[in-house]
């Protein structure tokens, strides 16, 4: 399907000259003068990806990208930014933790450039078709001296997921990751990469879109039963009136709920999640925190005395 790109910084007509797939696929590929012209045009118009360039007249390029993110109304447009070989590679990094999808630079093959387009072209009907489920991560970022972490996918599609951590990440690190999604295979594994940042998930820890690289078939296989055209998860496993719930809390205006424990070979996890008392119902919660121990019995006991120190009465 033809798409609208919109772009600024540069010029539109040298773009679709540089990238002939733009012409062949009948794209729409239109100039803005300015990044503001252009953040006021991306909701209106449709656009579905955004191509900038180093120099904009009224805006820095990093400030251009974080408010493309920060905007709830526009932030799921793909964002690719172009810089020349003399910008420094500070720009080319802080781009990147400012949210853009793909950063590249010039010269650049029209063959890198059109694979990057394709890609990103379908990067927001991607979004639309996440699941928003909610399980537990491991992950390990690779390199020297690095240690897991232990966080929530906010949702999950067969190519990336949206990661909550409670660690601040490297702005590209490879990742190995296992997670567990209600009604799947116990354990799923992934090799992802960090693409950006992600506020619209980051409480209670940092956000993070996680671009899958590697999948194992099993897990392949798991996903594309979770992610078919209606959006529809297998049944769970667990019974469905406890939705996996071991015990529940009461704190004033919120209702905690304590998760049936996990193991990942030795150790054990326990999810607490939170919804509204007023709109609690069983497997309603949001995740709020998840803690670590070394059985069954002390993960459930590590999050009794998580809730007992820091969420108190009144």
């Amino acid at each position: 399907m033809p798409s609208l790109l919109l772009v600024a910084g540069l010029d539109a007509r040298s773009l679709a000259l540089e990238a002939p797939l733009l012409q062949r696929e009948r794209h729409v590929v239109e100039e803005r003068a300015s990044g503001r012209e252009l953040l006021r045009d991306i909701a209106s118009a449709g656009a579905r990806l955004v191509v900038l360039g180093p120099r904009l007249p009224d805006l820095e390029l990093t400030e251009a990208v974080k408010r493309i993110r920060s905007s709830p109304a526009i932030r799921q447009v793909s964002v690719l930014a172009l810089l020349t070989a003399e910008d420094p590679p500070e720009l080319e990094q802080q781009v990147r933790e400012a949210g853009a999808n793909a950063v590249l630079r010039r010269p650049l093959e029209s063959a890198l450039l059109e694979r990057w387009l394709a890609k990103l072209l379908v990067v927001p009907r991607r979004v639309q078709v996440r699941i928003p489920v909610q399980g537990q991560v491991v992950g390990t970022p690779r390199g020297p001296d690095s240690a897991h972490f232990y966080g929530l996918t906010r949702n999950l599609s067969i190519n990336g997921m949206l990661l909550a951590s409670p660690v601040r990440l490297p702005s590209t690190p490879d990742l190995d990751l296992e997670f567990m999604v209600p009604g799947l295979a116990p354990r799923l594994q992934a090799l992802g990469r960090v693409v950006r940042e992600a506020p619209e998930v980051d409480w209670p820890y940092m956000g993070y879109g996680v671009e899958f690289i590697f999948v194992p078939p099993d897990t392949q296989d798991a996903l594309g039963l979770l992610v078919s055209d209606q959006g529809e998860a297998p049944p769970a496993e667990h019974d469905e009136l406890t939705h996996g719930i071991h015990s529940t809390l009461r704190r004033d205006e919120w209702i905690y709920e304590i998760l049936e424990p996990v193991q990942y070979d030795a150790v054990w996890h326990a999810e607490i999640r939170r919804a509204a008392r007023e709109l609690w119902r069983p497997g309603t919660g949001g995740p709020f925190y998840v803690v670590e121990g070394n059985s069954r019995e002390g993960v459930l006991q590590e999050a009794r005395d998580f809730l007992a120190r820091y969420v108190r009465p009144g």
